[in-house]
């Protein structure tokens, strides 16, 4: 699969930036994922995703 799977994202008007997003794809890289941060300006969020994996449980893939 050339995709990418979402598995978390976090508003970046927050308070702390993209620290939430940050501190959630190393906990999930820790548990062998190889998980990254990436701005998704049409929504105005950090996305963290897994490239090119197939699905991780129920999360969309984009």
């Amino acid at each position: 699969m050339n995709g990418r799977t979402v598995l978390e994202s976090f508003p970046a008007g927050g308070p702390r930036g993209s620290w939430p997003a940050e501190e959630f794809a190393r906990a999930r890289r820790m548990e062998g994922l190889p998980a990254e941060v990436v701005m998704d300006l049409a929504t105005d969020m950090f996305l963290v995703i897994v490239r090119g994996r197939d699905r991780v449980g129920a999360d969309a893939t984009v």
